[in-house]
């Protein structure tokens, strides 16, 4: 089955990843091109960095938090300037007829905002740039898990496919024993037709496991933006999870989805300080000259603009942000409770799931396999009869089938957990 996907994929093994991110964090992206070694067996860590630097999601998170760095970088400008020119007493009637005494006045003013509001929007809006980021931070791990869970069913789709071969040829050796007995008149020419027909039916499910891990492969691919299978499909036995668990208990303080909780409470805390500055009128300064066309004289002019706070003090947009503060406070710590109780159950299932895979692994297949070795050689012989012999494979080929599930619960738990609390492969670059 392996042979037949790495032969789809021969064409574009040496072809080169382009428009993928390469991203320290969340920060700057510089957009460029990464190459994949596609001449190995994928591993559960290319598949996991591969993830975090080309799935699309994990881009468009990327470029939106250089978006929100930039609008931080426009909060903190200065308010443009504005200049006017005015003309007025032309045109009228009597003395102000005509042009000759009309006055012309050249302006300059400018608006300075007073309470700190360019200091603390600029504040502000590098809280909701830090939310960006560590939004993005959480979008990376979350395609990053992913990718490695579904890595972990191709894995484990490869070796049931591998089970399901082994099993329709054990099939095949099986009824060429029952024709034998059959053309020795030793077995009924019925007990022929059913071993060949139970063949035929573990036949039809190999190829179906076989479709099944193809399908497995096209959907850890579309992770990252791939309409095909673009890499050589891997190992049956090289997860890189072992069967260890991760410390239960290391603190997930350092998790994306609480980091970005933090950093929303962050954010509304400054939107509260900046709000509460809105109660500060803007003063705007006018100075300019004016010139008198009858009598040829000019002089300055001067001026201030201050609104005064009746009325609209800001006060119920600083309430509101105020409010909004506590949700993003409470919700912060909501997360974190819920982070610590999933690595509380996520290590209970890890634990629960090696001693199922150790049961089984270590008593329930050793003792199928002995007892279709033992039925197939006592129907060979004679002292047992078909249905007993097929129960027994039937028992093994589902033992077997158990194992590799019990297996990916196992690694698929242990893979969660690390990524809870940022473990191999979360945590840092893998190449």
């Amino acid at each position: 089955m392996r042979n037949l996907l790495c032969g789809a994929v021969a064409a574009t093994a040496l072809s080169a990843m382009v428009g993928a991110a390469h991203a320290q964090g969340c920060a700057p992206v510089p957009i460029g091109t990464i190459e994949y070694d596609q001449t190995r067996p994928l591993t559960l860590e290319r598949a996991v960095a591969r993830a975090a630097h080309a799935t699309p999601e994990v881009l468009t998170a990327a470029l939106e938090a250089r978006a929100a760095s930039a609008d931080a970088d426009q909060a903190g400008r200065w308010l443009n300037p504005s200049i006017s020119v005015e003309t007025e007493n032309f045109a009228g009637t009597g003395g102000l007829e005509g042009f000759r005494a009309y006055e012309t006045t050249l302006a300059l003013e400018q608006t300075f905002r007073l309470g700190g509001k360019r200091r603390l929007s600029e504040r502000a809006a590098r809280a909701e740039a830090a939310l960006a980021s560590a939004e993005c931070d959480l979008q990376r791990l979350e395609a990053q898990r992913l990718a490695g869970e579904l890595f972990l069913d191709l894995q484990a789709a490869i070796q049931m496919a591998d089970v399901a071969d082994a099993s329709a040829k054990l099939a095949e050796e099986f009824a060429s024993v029952v024709e034998r007995r059959v053309d020795a008149g030793a077995a009924a020419p019925p007990e022929l037709s059913r071993a060949k027909a139970e063949a035929a039916s573990l036949a039809a499910a190999a190829d179906a496991a076989r479709g099944e891990a193809e399908a497995r492969a096209l959907a850890l691919a579309s992770v990252w933006g791939s309409a095909e299978v673009d890499f050589v499909l891997p190992e049956p036995e090289t997860s890189g999870l072992g069967i260890d668990t991760a410390e239960p208990d290391s603190a997930p303080g350092t998790h994306p989805r609480l980091q970005a909780a933090q950093a929303g409470a962050d954010a509304r805390a400054a939107a509260t300080d900046r709000a509460r500055a809105g109660a500060w009128p803007d003063v705007t300064v006018s100075a300019g000259v004016r010139r008198f066309e009858d009598t040829g004289d000019s002089a300055f002019l001067a001026g201030v603009s201050l609104p005064l706070p009746v009325f609209d003090r800001n006060q119920d947009a600083t309430r509101a942000a105020r409010i909004r503060t506590e949700g993003a406070q409470l919700n912060a710590r909501a997360v974190e409770a819920r982070l610590r109780a999933e690595q509380a159950s996520l290590a209970a299932q890890v634990r629960a799931a090696k001693s199922r895979l150790q049961r089984l692994e270590g008593e329930a297949l050793p003792l199928a396999e002995d007892a279709y070795a033992s039925a197939a050689e006592g129907y060979r012989v004679g002292k047992f009869d078909l249905t007993a012999t097929l129960d027994a494979r039937r028992s093994l080929i589902e033992t077997r089938a158990k194992v590799i599930d019990a297996r990916l619960a196992l690694q698929t738990q242990t893979l969660r957990l690390r990524a809870l609390i940022g473990a191999a492969p979360f945590e840092g670059e893998s190449q």
